[in-house]
C-alpha cells in the first residue's frame, strides 16, 4: 500500500491515548493543546502581555513588508507556542479569550451582512455550498478507491478537508473591502453552509468508526432538530430583539446597551452550541438578527474595539497548533499534502461558484479564498480520534497541514487578482457555458455612438440610468448578476449580463464608440481591471469610478480613470455641509466651500494626502468670521424697529446676513425689514462685533 494509503487508512484499532485536551464551553473547542500545569493567578495576564508584545513587533514588520496582518498573527502563534519558544504557560486561558474573539468576529460580520444580503445569496448557499462539499467528498471517495483506502476513512478525510476557515476568510475579505463583491458573497455563502454541515458530519463520525449506534434516521432527526433551532432563534429574536433594544436605548445608558449586545451575541452562540452547532455560527446569527434593526451601526461601533483585541488572540492560538517536529520529520509528505489540499480546495470551490453562473474571474477569486482547512475541522478531528478513525500520528499531520494552509491563505488572497487576470482567454469560452446568462446577441446589431456604459446596476447605477433616460442620452448597463438582469429586461432598461473585466464583453457593448464609462461596483480589483481595459480599448473614453476607499484613488488614477468618487471623502464633505447648515451659514457660502474642498482635496488625495477640513473652514471666505443667531423676544428693545433704524453694521461692525420668520429664511434682508417677536436674526462677523450686535438687540444701551 502507498504511503498516502498507510496514513489515511488508520483505523485498525483503538487510537492511542492522547495528551491533547479540548477547552470549549459545553461542546468542546477547536483548539486542542497539551495539558497545562497549575500556574499562579496572574499567569494568564503574563501570557496575554507576551502575545501582544510579540504581535506588535511581528505585525509591524509584516506591515512594512506589505504582508497580511493575519499571517503575522499566525507566525506569532508559531513562535510563542509549545512547539516554538514555548513562552506561553497557560494556553487554556488564551484559548478561552480566542473563542471570544471568534464570536465577536462572526458577530460583527453578521451585523454588516444582514438577512437581506443572505437572502440575495440563497443560490450560493443552497447550490454552491452543497456543490463544494460533495465535490470534495467525491474526490476523496474516488481517491480512496484507487489507493485501496477504507471507504469510511476516505469519507471522514473528505469531511475534514472540505471545511474552510470562516474566521480567516472573512477577516481577509473585510480587510480588502471585498465582502460585498460577487466572489466575497460567494465565499461567505459557502462558508455558512459549511458551518451548518459540520453538524451531520459530527453525528456521522461515530457511525463511520463503527463505534456508534447512530443510524441514518437518528442523524437526520438530529440535523432537523438543529436546523429547527436556528429557525426558532431567528424568528423569536426578530420579534423580541428590536423591542428589547428600543427599551434599552431609551435609558440612554451606553453601558447597558453594550452589555445587552454582548449577552445577545454570546447567548445565541451558547444556545447553538448546546445543539451541536458551532459557536461561531451562533454569533453570526446574532449579528444577522441585530443587523435588521436601526441600532446595528451603534452595536458595531461598540463591539469593534473588543473584536480587534480578542480576534488577534484567535489567530495566534491557531498558529500555536503548528508542531514543527512533524514538519521536520515528514517534510516532503507534509508539503505535498499542503499543495494537494490547496489545489483541490481551489478547484472544487471555483467549480461550485461556476455552477451558480458566476463569471470565471469571480469563481477563481472565491476558489482561492476557500483553499484552506478550517479551524472547526479540529473539532471533527477530535471526534475522529475518539472513534478510532485517526491515529495520534495522522492527527498531528492533519494539524500541521491545516495550519500551513491557513498561514498561506492571506498571501493567496492577496495574489489572487494576478491569477484571475490571466484567465481572460478561458473567459471567452466560459461565456458559452450552460447555466449562465450571456450577453444578448442583439447588442452587436445596434450601432451605438457617444453612449454611456454603466457597469453595475445597484443604487448608483439605477439613479444614473433614470437621469440618462430623462435626458434621452443613449446608454447601456452591464451587470454580472443574472437574476438582476432577468428582472430588469422586461422593464425596458437596456441592460445586459456580462463581466466587464472581459475585453470581449466590452467590445460587445461597443466601448470603442462610447463617450463615458461609469464603474459603479463594489469590487476594488474588478474596478481597477475595468479601467485598465477600457483605456486600452478606447483611450479617449471618459472614465468615472465610484470606490469606497481612499486607498484605491491613486492606483485608479494611474490606470487612467478620469474622475474618481471615493465614498469616504464625499461622506466627510456631506457631513461637514450639514453641520454648517445647522449654524444657518448661507447655502452659497457652504456650496462654494464644499466645492473648494472637493477641488483641492482630490488634488491632494492623488498625492496620498488627506486634506484637513478644519483648515479649509478657517481660511478663505470664513477666515476670522463667526456666525451667530439672536432671537427677538417680546421684551426685546429691537421689537418693532427696522434694520435701517437699528443700524447694526455701523454701530457694531457685524452684518445681518439673514433672518427667519415662521420657519421661512430670508437671506440678505432689506433695510426696511421690521423685526417682530419670534424672528431670528443671523449675524456674521468677528467675535467682538457679533457680541456687540447681540447686545444691541437685547440691550439698547449698547453703542
Amino acid at each position: 500500500m502507498s504511503r498516502a494509503g498507510h496514513v489515511l487508512n488508520s483505523r485498525g484499532g483503538p487510537a492511542p491515548k492522547s495528551s491533547l485536551t479540548v477547552v470549549m464551553g459545553a461542546k468542546g473547542s477547536p483548539f486542542p493543546f497539551p495539558g497545562n500545569s497549575t500556574m499562579d493567578e496572574f499567569s494568564a495576564l503574563r501570557d496575554v502581555i507576551i502575545i501582544f508584545s510579540v504581535s506588535i513587533a511581528v505585525v509591524f514588520l509584516f506591515q512594512k513588508l506589505h504582508l497580511p496582518s493575519i499571517a503575522g498573527f499566525l507566525v506569532v502563534g508559531t513562535l510563542v507556542g509549545p512547539y516554538g519558544l514555548n513562552l506561553i504557560s497557560d494556553r487554556e486561558q488564551v484559548h478561552v479569550l480566542a473563542e471570544i474573539g471568534v464570536m465577536l468576529l462572526l458577530f460583527t460580520i453578521g451585523l454588516q451582512f444582514s438577512l437581506a444580503k443572505l437572502k440575495s445569496s440563497k443560490i450560493l448557499f443552497f447550490v454552491g455550498g452543497p456543490a463544494q462539499i460533495f465535490s470534495v467528498l467525491l474526490f476523496f471517495v474516488v481517491g480512496g478507491f484507487l489507493l485501496e483506502i477504507d471507504m469510511n476513512s476516505a469519507i471522514f478525510w473528505g469531511f475534514l478537508v472540505t471545511l474552510s476557515s470562516t474566521a480567516i476568510v472573512l477577516k481577509a475579505l473585510a480587510e480588502r473591502g471585498e465582502s460585498d463583491t460577487l466572489h466575497g458573497r460567494s465565499a461567505i455563502g459557502i462558508l455558512i453552509f459549511q458551518d451548518l454541515a459540520i453538524v451531520p458530519m459530527m453525528l456521522m463520525t461515530p457511525f463511520l468508526g463503527n463505534q456508534g449506534s447512530e443510524d441514518i434516521g437518528r442523524i437526520l432527526f438530529a440535523l432537523g432538530q438543529s436546523l429547527a433551532l436556528v429557525l426558532l432563534i431567528v424568528l423569536t429574536a426578530r420579534v423580541f430583539v428590536p423591542k428589547l433594544l428600543e427599551h434599552i436605548v431609551r435609558t440612554k445608558s451606553r453601558e447597558l446597551f453594550l452589555l445587552t449586545i454582548v449577552v445577545l451575541c454570546m447567548g445565541t452562540a451558547w444556545l447553538t452550541s448546546l445543539f451541536g452547532l458551532s459557536i461561531a455560527l451562533g454569533a453570526f446569527i446574532a449579528g444577522l438578527i441585530i443587523s435588521e434593526s436601526e441600532y446595528s451601526h451603534q452595536a458595531l461601533a461598540e463591539v469593534l474595539p473588543f473584536r480587534d483585541s480578542f480576534n488577534s488572540l484567535f489567530f495566534v492560538s491557531i498558529g500555536m497548533l503548528m508542531d514543527t517536529r512533524v514538519i521536520l520529520e515528514y517534510p516532503l509528505f507534509i508539503m505535498s499534502m499542503v499543495g494537494a489540499v490547496v489545489i483541490g480546495k481551489f478547484v472544487t470551490g471555483a467549480a461550485a461558484v461556476l455552477a451558480v453562473g458566476a463569471p470565471l474571474r469571480s469563481a477563481i477569486l472565491a476558489g482561492v479564498a476557500l483553499a484552506q482547512v478550517g479551524e472547526f475541522a479540529f473539532i471533527l478531528a477530535e471526534e475522529g480520534l475518539k472513534a478510532g478513525i485517526l491515529y495520534h500520528e495522522t492527527y498531528n499531520m492533519f494539524l500541521a497541514v491545516s495550519v500551513l494552509t491557513m498561514i498561506i491563505t492571506p498571501f493567496l488572497i492577496q495574489w489572487s487578482p494576478k491569477i484571475a487576470r490571466r484567465t481572460e482567454a478561458v473567459q471567452r469560452l466560459h461565456q458559452w457555458l450552460p447555466g449562465r446568462v450571456s450577453l444578448r446577441a442583439e447588442t452587436a446589431h445596434v450601432k451605438l455612438r457617444d453612449h454611456v456604459i454603466i457597469v453595475g446596476y445597484g443604487l448608483n447605477g439605477r439613479s444614473l440610468s433614470r437621469v440618462l433616460r430623462e435626458f434621452e442620452i443613449p446608454y447601456i448597463v452591464l451587470d454580472i448578476r443574472g437574476e438582476v438582469v432577468q428582472l430588469e429586461i422586461g422593464t425596458g432598461v437596456p441592460i445586459q449580463c456580462g463581466d466587464a473585466t472581459n475585453p470581449t464583453v466590452l467590445h460587445q457593448v461597443q466601448i470603442e464608440n462610447a463617450k463615458v464609462l461609469v464603474v459603479a461596483i463594489s469590487d476594488p480589483f474588478g474596478a481597477r481591471r475595468i479601467v485598465q481595459l477600457a483605456k486600452s480599448l478606447n483611450p479617449s473614453i471618459h472614465v468615472i469610478v465610484r470606490t469606497r476607499y481612499l486607498k484605491e484613488l491613486e492606483e485608479l488614477h494611474k490606470l487612467g480613470a478620469s474622475e474618481i468618487i471615493p465614498e469616504e471623502f464625499e461622506t466627510s464633505i456631506e457631513i461637514s455641509t450639514l453641520v454648517l447648515q445647522s449654524f444657518q451659514i448661507p447655502n452659497q457660502v457652504i456650496l462654494g466651500k464644499a466645492e473648494q474642498i472637493r477641488r483641492e482635496g482630490y488634488a491632494l488625495l492623488r498625492r496620498g494626502e488627506l486634506p484637513e477640513l478644519a483648515h479649509h473652514l478657517r481660511s478663505g471666505t470664513l477666515e476670522d468670521a463667526e456666525v451667530e443667531t439672536c432671537r427677538i423676544d417680546e421684551d426685546s428693545p429691537a421689537l418693532g424697529q427696522s434694520l435701517h433704524e437699528l443700524a447694526i453694521r455701523p454701530r457694531t461692525g457685524a452684518s445681518v446676513i439673514a433672518f427667519m420668520r415662521d420657519g421661512v429664511t430670508e437671506s440678505n434682508p432689506s433695510d426696511k425689514t421690521v423685526l417682530e417677536a419670534g424672528d431670528v436674526v443671523v449675524l456674521l462677523g468677528a467675535r467682538d462685533p457679533i457680541r456687540r450686535a447681540i447686545g444691541l438687540l437685547v440691550d439698547t444701551k449698547v453703542e
